[in-house]
C-alpha cells in the first residue's frame, strides 16, 4: 500500500497534510486522547478554558509551563522530518496542524497553519499584545505584560474559544485547492479540523490516512495505513525518493 500511496503523492498537483497529536507523540509529547492521554489525568474544564484561568490562573499557568518545557525540549521525529522533506521536494504545499508545538517548523517546514495556536506564543489578557518565548515562565509569579501590566496567558485556543478565523479560512482554502491530503496522527473527532479532509473528498480528491487505530475518517479514506506516523511517513518518503532519483 505504501508504494501505491507514494505514486498518488507523486501524481498529485496540490498535496496538503493535516496533522494531530499522534505525530508529536513520537517526540514524547503527551497526547490528549487515547489510553495514556492527558485528559485521563486532568479535567479539561479545570485547565483549558477561560473560566478556569480566571478562577485560578496560577494553577493553569503551572500546567502550561510544564507542557511548554516538554515541548521546548522535544526534538522533531521522523514524521516531522518526512513532511519537511516532501515540502523541500516541492510536493507538499502546506501543513495544517492541530498541534500547539513548533516541531514542524523546527524540522524545516515553512508553510504551517496552527489551528489551535502555539505554546511558543503568549498573549496579554489586557491589550492583546502577543510575542514568542524561548523558555516557559517560572510560576509564581504570574507573568505580566510589559506594556500594560495585565496578566499574560498561553497563546493557545481553549475550550469554548473560537479558532483564529484567518487561520481557519486559510486552512479551508488549502483544502479546497488540494487533490490529495495526508491525514496523520489525528483522532478525526475534533471539529472543525475533522471536516477539513472532507472538503478534499467532496471535490473528488484523495484522502490518505496514517494512524495506528481506526478513526471516523477511515470510512471515507481512500488509503488507511495503520502504524506510527514517523515509521509510515519515512517509508512513504523513501518510496517517493526512489521514484524521483
Amino acid at each position: 500500500m505504501v508504494k501505491d500511496v507514494a505514486e498518488v503523492i507523486l501524481n498529485s498537483t496540490y498535496l496538503t497534510a493535516l496533522t494531530g497529536a499522534g505525530v508529536s507523540a513520537e517526540s514524547n509529547i503527551p497526547t490528549f486522547r487515547g489510553k495514556d492521554g492527558l485528559w485521563n489525568k486532568y479535567r479539561p474544564e479545570e485547565l483549558a478554558n477561560p473560566q478556569a484561568f480566571a478562577k485560578d490562573p496560577e494553577k493553569v499557568w503551572k500546567w502550561y509551563a510544564w507542557r511548554m518545557e516538554k515541548v521546548f525540549n522535544a526534538k522533531p521525529n521522523k514524521a516531522h522530518i518526512a513532511f519537511a522533506e516532501l515540502e523541500k521536494l516541492g510536493i507538499l504545499k502546506a501543513i495544517v496542524t492541530q498541534n500547539v508545538d513548533d516541531l514542524h517548523e523546527r524540522a524545516g517546514s515553512k508553510n504551517v497553519l496552527h489551528l489551535h495556536g502555539s505554546l511558543r506564543v503568549v498573549r496579554c489578557t489586557g491589550c492583546g499584545f502577543e510575542f514568542e518565548v524561548e523558555e516557559p515562565p517560572e510560576i509564581p509569579p504570574l507573568p505580566a505584560c510589559e506594556r500594560c501590566g495585565s496578566i499574560l496567558r498561553p497563546g493557545v485556543v481553549w475550550f469554548g474559544e473560537m479558532l483564529p478565523p484567518e487561520v481557519l479560512d486559510r486552512a479551508f482554502m488549502e483544502m479546497e485547492r488540494s487533490d490529495v491530503v495526508i491525514v496523520a496522527g489525528t483522532s478525526a473527532v475534533v471539529q472543525p479540523a475533522a471536516s477539513l479532509p472532507l472538503v478534499v473528498k467532496r471535490n473528488g480528491g484523495i484522502i490518505i490516512e496514517v494512524n495506528p487505530s481506526r478513526t471516523p475518517l477511515s470510512e471515507v479514506a481512500d488509503f488507511s495505513i495503520r502504524g506510527k506516523a514517523g515509521e509510515v511517513m519515512e517509508e512513504i518518503l523513501s518510496e517517493v525518493r526512489k521514484a524521483l532519483f
